[in-house]
């Protein structure tokens, strides 16, 4: 999808405070960083909450060259104390945090501000809980509720089995799944070139089943489907066009919650599934992040808990010790 126009939703910039400078931000965020349109949105939103907080706070002028003055550390302080005093939960004051460190290295690099006063600024820890999975069991009637729809050759049945293959087996995010263009399979060596977050690629191998479903789908769904407007997208919707990441999502919620057994998840259920399952099997930690996409090992490591809840629960119910 492309970038938004700042004039699609955005009303006059000259009526916001401080100016145009929440669009110039957002240019930045777009041009600068390739954020995703959805980080795009809720940076613009938190800023706009931090400079209209800024205007009542000093009760002055609010142009673009009267932010020098207006953005401190007390001031972002004070805002993200309010923010905690409505009630905001951790995660959102967190993602506020990052929105102003971002915005306030924006603004220091650009001349608005003399200093990056946020450098200093500490986000409270969020805290972490262990994602929904499917058991092994769980997810292999969930992939199979999906073969026995496909049996007859439905096309839209073929692409509902692809899609889950796809976000369990190779651990994908819906995003980088609906991203997938035909190009961007090596049927040879069966791997994905993936497009993840920040614009890094990365290579996703996936197995035999997937294999059948991938070409299930290219032989005898996809032809089906495609119209004029498909271009080079992989999965499509009943219209032609690129599958949308909506109804992915609408798609692994409808198949779970046929399948007997399985509770109803969502696509990013399917990834912490298929990351725990390998993380169980015995992969290395190093290569579950790799398949991933995670920038760090710590963001894998919330899996081993996962592992390690259920070798508890295992080690109580077995063990005499216990």
């Amino acid at each position: 999808m492309g970038p938004v126009s700042t004039s699609e939703s955005d009303g006059d910039a000259r009526s916001e405070p401080f100016g145009g400078v929440v669009d110039d931000f957002a240019d930045y965020l777009r041009t600068g960083r390739s954020r995703s349109e959805a980080t795009v949105r809720s940076y613009r939103s938190d800023v706009r909450g931090l400079l209209a907080h800024l205007v009542l706070d000093t009760d002055g002028p609010s142009t673009a060259a009267d932010l020098r003055g207006a953005l401190t550390l007390p001031a972002l302080r004070g805002w993200l104390a309010a923010q905690v005093g409505a009630g905001a939960a951790r995660s959102t004051v967190a993602r506020r945090v990052a929105a102003a460190r971002s915005f306030s290295g924006w603004a220091a690099r650009t001349g608005l501000v003399p200093t990056d006063v946020a450098a200093r600024l500490e986000a409270p820890r969020a805290r972490r809980h262990l994602p929904e999975v499917l058991d092994l069991d769980q997810a292999a009637e969930t992939i199979r509720t999906t073969e026995l729809a496909a049996a007859e050759g439905d096309p839209i049945a073929l692409r509902d089995r692809l899609v889950v293959e796809l976000l369990y087996s190779c651990g994908i995010r819906v995003a980088e799944l609906c991203g997938l263009d035909v190009d961007d399979v090596d049927t040879e060596r069966r791997l994905l070139r993936v497009v993840g977050k920040g614009d890094r690629e990365r290579a996703v191998p996936y197995g035999p089943p997937a294999d059948r479903a991938l070409r299930s789908w290219l032989d005898g769904g996809r032809p089906t489907l495609a119209t004029a407007r498909s271009g080079p997208s992989l999965l499509l919707g009943a219209r032609g066009g690129r599958l949308d990441p909506r109804a992915a999502r609408r798609i692994v919620n409808e198949v779970t919650a046929a399948t007997p057994g399985a509770p109803r998840v969502s696509p990013h259920a399917l990834r912490h599934s298929s990351a725990t399952h390998l993380l169980e099997g015995g992969a290395d930690l190093r290569h579950v992040q790799e398949l991933l996409g995670h920038s760090t090992p710590a963001t894998t490591q919330i899996y081993t808990h996962v592992s390690a809840d259920r070798l508890r629960a295992a080690y109580r119910g077995a063990h005499p010790r216990a």
